[in-house]
């Protein structure tokens, strides 16, 4: 192999997605021009054109050229702990500078705040068990129900009980603003490049999971991690594998405390949203890699006991999902062709991806069997889902909790500082070229 075929491989790979960006926009547009509403402003992103500039242009530059620059290697010298609490706080400031391009209000406060988001409906909620039982009974819309006299706001509705009880609870701790509720989502989900640092490191692969870190924290998908609930789940479940791998990495009752915890976790993610059952690959998977199958007890245990404390409460998952999917049928999914948006919606999780992550898919051969497999579970994860036809359009934030482990595939890069950059330059053009509505 000569020195110029990797960077011809890499050339072609990201020209292969930049291809398939530009067919989806050209398609999706002339959907919109034959009267199709599907219900994109910048297809295949929900988006609109408007090239702005904001309070926190200067911030998501200096940690851009900061990261890009010194990241690796810091990443490659720091000492554990006070490299997974640097990365996570540098997480937090892109995600939260990226989000403050468009201003405090329409950045953050207005994120989770509008009239279809989780904080609209919770002013509703006077009893949580009164809201836990009778959840389900306000799902579906008078749009597919005629005698239901009110119901829960598409965000709330659309998802089991336990994202929207998270906000409840926000609230009842003082925190149920628009502004303080985004803060919150953006530190939880800026915390999942560590979550990704800590489950590598537990599968004994230390060297590469401070290789990755840098790519974690200039994660292009941040531009979606603030605002949006999606950014959380994506942190959660992450935080879950991590406990699983972690309890692989250890023995006796420290290793079942660390399994029943995965397994809380991973079971209230469930509950979270319900694509996330898909999100169960990534703990197989860790499990499978290292043949260590113990845990597997502590994290049904976990599982169980989640899923029993919802079910008491008067929550039935199953029942919720089925009329989930009857809103899903009647909504703006009916005008949203499949045949576009199952090749579309990769277009549109590409922007989350970034170019380092559609070079470095073709070296998951060179990965160590542990990291290879985790990006596998998250190809396979964004592939169900896609073809599922359940996630039409929207999906560069619908699937961030499957991107974050995608990532990982970039610790097979040589030369992590050509590459960095490219994933900052695409997340600053999204943020100040478009105005996203998460």
């Amino acid at each position: 192999m000569t020195r110029t075929e990797p960077h011809r491989g890499d050339v072609a790979a990201v020209s292969a997605v930049v291809v398939l960006v530009l067919a989806a926009a050209v398609v999706g547009r002339r959907l919109v021009a034959g009267g199709d509403d599907i219900f994109l402003g910048w297809p295949p992103l929900l988006a609109e054109w408007l090239p702005h500039v904001g309070p926190g242009t200067p911030a998501a530059v200096v940690v851009a050229v900061a990261v890009a620059a010194w990241g690796p290697g810091l990443a490659g010298r720091l000492a554990w702990r006070p490299l997974l609490w640097g990365a996570w706080a540098a997480s937090a400031v892109w995600t939260s500078s990226l989000a403050l391009v468009d201003g405090w209000e329409r950045g953050v406060v207005e994120r989770l705040s509008s009239s279809q988001e989780y904080l609209h409906d919770v002013p509703r909620v006077t009893s949580v068990g009164a809201m836990l039982r009778e959840f389900a009974d306000h799902i579906l819309t008078t749009q597919v129900d005629p005698a239901q006299t009110w119901f829960w706001t598409t965000h709330v509705g659309g998802h089991p009980p336990g994202a929207f009880l998270l906000f409840v609870w926000l609230d009842r701790l003082g925190l149920g603003g628009g502004g303080a509720a985004g803060v919150v989502v953006i530190l939880a989900g800026s915390s999942a490049c560590a979550a990704v640092a800590v489950t590598l490191r537990a599968l004994r692969q230390e060297d590469l999971a401070r290789r990755v870190l840098p790519f974690s924290v200039l994660f292009p998908g941040a531009v979606w991690v603030g605002v949006s609930a999606d950014g959380l789940f994506a942190a959660w479940l992450a935080w879950g594998v991590a406990l699983v791998a972690v309890a692989t990495s250890l023995r006796g009752v420290r290793a079942d405390l660390a399994a029943l915890a995965a397994g809380i976790l991973l079971g209230y993610a469930l509950y979270l949203s319900y694509g996330l059952v898909l999100g169960a690959l990534f703990p197989i998977t860790v499990l499978a890699a290292t043949r260590r199958w113990r845990p597997i007890a502590g994290v049904l245990v976990g599982v169980l006991i989640v899923a029993a404390a919802f079910t008491a409460a008067g929550f039935w998952w199953v029942g919720g999902y089925e009329k989930v999917r009857v809103i899903y049928a009647a909504s703006i999914a009916a005008s949203r062709p499949y045949a576009y948006f199952v090749w579309a919606n990769l277009a549109a999780v590409a922007f989350a991806l970034g170019p380092a992550v559609a070079a470095a898919l073709r070296r998951i051969p060179a990965l160590p069997r542990p990291a290879a497999l985790l990006v596998l579970a998250a190809l396979t994860a964004i592939a169900l889902a896609d073809l599922s036809g359940m996630s039409k359009a929207e999906v560069e934030r619908i699937w961030l909790p499957f991107a974050v482990w995608a990532v990982v595939a970039c610790g097979a890069l040589p030369h992590p500082r050509r590459w960095l950059p490219a994933q900052a330059a695409l997340a600053l053009a999204v943020n100040h070229l478009l105005l996203t509505v998460w």
